[in-house]
């Protein structure tokens, strides 16, 4: 049941800093509508925004750019969009430590290009489209997406040195290096990157860069599914060091792509190249392929895991669910076993077969998942979404513990909370 605002108290709340107004058509969440979007430009407004959302009972759900907001499960309810974009400021950059804080709605594209003066970056990978829409540092940060550098950078969750959130009363907290008043017991930085706004609203989050490499090469092999997944292995388990290992099957295709990319020293990364090159029967190209770092097309996009020896039984599920079910199975991400599938079946009944299929590649939730990120609402009905989530009751515990009356992004997160 909605709850009607006090809207002059949330215009009071935001004390000049920021504009409250009625939510439109283009600000539905996962297919729910809210009723107001509030962007705050300031930490203390957003905490006395959130303050006086708990105190009127409402419910909050955080946004950055909007780019990724069909991830995730649709919301309980929304009252209240609080659209973090207005907290745009990059805090301090110490090159010298190779350490950036920035405000959470600072746009990825704008952190690239400030740090990148410094020759320095923040690895993230995003798809290219959602960079270009104005995707954010904390939206990235809510889905946890990490690109294909991880293989050698970690993913983003192990670059988070701090944050600063507003938890569901109001409070700012603060969690990790670059901090004040810290939440006894709790790595915020860890828990809120990948949480989807349940546990908090990230304000504003520290990270360790890295210097930009010089040089850059890619090797390129295409094959048939078992041949390219034993490339990989190959490469991973060699001494030349790949900053990625990707692999691209598109949908109705026999054959897969392997993509290797180097870093470093030009000379250095030349002879590497080459030696993968030679390893795995492939050519040195001068750029990356159009599909790195995307998301493969479907009406249904989910996360698959694998083990590394367990990414070729995933290509070869996904092979089978078409030739059985008479749909699209597209396959792209990381040889260590982080990839994105994208499925376009004819109906739910079907699409929900097909996320079962590729589930039973993986016997145990140690050997691999398939979590749906997006789908439309008749297929998420017809299927369970997240799968055999391990530690889900002490994940249910601590969105108790920080928001026991579920005013933030209620149903978002796995296991509805």
């Amino acid at each position: 049941m909605l709850r009607e605002p006090d809207v002059p108290a949330l215009e009071h709340a935001l004390d000049g800093a920021g504009v409250l107004r009625e939510a439109g058509a283009r600000d539905t969440i996962g297919g729910v509508l809210p009723q107001f979007v509030v962007r705050p430009g300031s930490v203390a407004a957003v905490a006395a925004v959130v303050r006086e959302a708990a105190r009127q009972d409402l419910v909050t759900v955080p946004r950055g750019g909007g780019t990724a907001l069909g991830w995730g499960a649709p919301p309980e309810r929304v009252d209240l969009v609080l659209d973090t974009t207005g907290l745009d400021r990059l805090i301090e950059h110490e090159a010298g430590d190779l350490v950036v804080v920035a405000q959470a709605g600072l746009s990825v594209s704008e952190l690239t290009d400030r740090v990148g003066t410094a020759d320095q970056e923040l690895v993230l990978d995003l798809p290219p489209d959602r960079v270009a829409a104005g995707s954010t540092i904390g939206g990235a940060l809510s889905v946890g997406y990490t690109g294909p550098r991880r293989l050698q950078r970690l993913a983003l969750r192990d670059r988070v040195l701090g944050t600063t959130v507003v938890l569901a009363d109001g409070t700012v907290a603060r969690s990790g290096g670059k901090v004040v008043k810290n939440v006894a017991g709790y790595d915020l930085a860890k828990l809120m990157t990948g949480a989807y706004g349940t546990l908090g609203v990230v304000v504003q989050a520290a990270f360790r860069l890295h210097p930009v490499r010089p040089g850059r090469a890619v090797v390129t092999r295409n094959g048939t599914m078992v041949d390219v997944a034993a490339a990989a292995r190959a490469v991973v388990a060699s001494q030349l060091a790949p900053a990625a290992v990707e692999l691209d099957r598109g949908a109705g295709r026999d054959e897969a792509t392997l993509a290797v990319l180097f870093e470093g020293i030009q000379d250095a990364v030349q002879g590497r190249a080459r030696a993968a090159a030679t390893l795995v029967g492939g050519e040195i190209e001068d750029e990356l392929p159009e599909w790195w770092a995307g998301v493969p097309a479907g009406a249904v996009t989910a996360k698959a895991t694998a083990t590394l020896t367990g990414v070729g039984s995933l290509l070869a599920a996904a092979r089978d669910a078409e030739q059985v079910g008479g749909v699209g199975v597209a396959v792209r991400g990381s040889a260590m076993g982080a990839l994105l599938v994208g499925i376009e079946a004819p109906d739910p009944a079907t699409a929900a077969a097909t996320v079962a299929r590729l589930r039973a590649a993986s016997p145990t939730p140690a050997d691999g998942t398939v979590t749906v990120l997006a789908a439309p609402a008749d297929v998420r009905a017809g299927l369970d979404v997240w799968g055999p989530v391990p530690g889900l009751d002490l994940m249910r515990s601590i969105k108790a513990r920080l928001d026991p009356g579920r005013r933030l992004s209620p149903g978002r997160f796995v296991g509805g909370i």
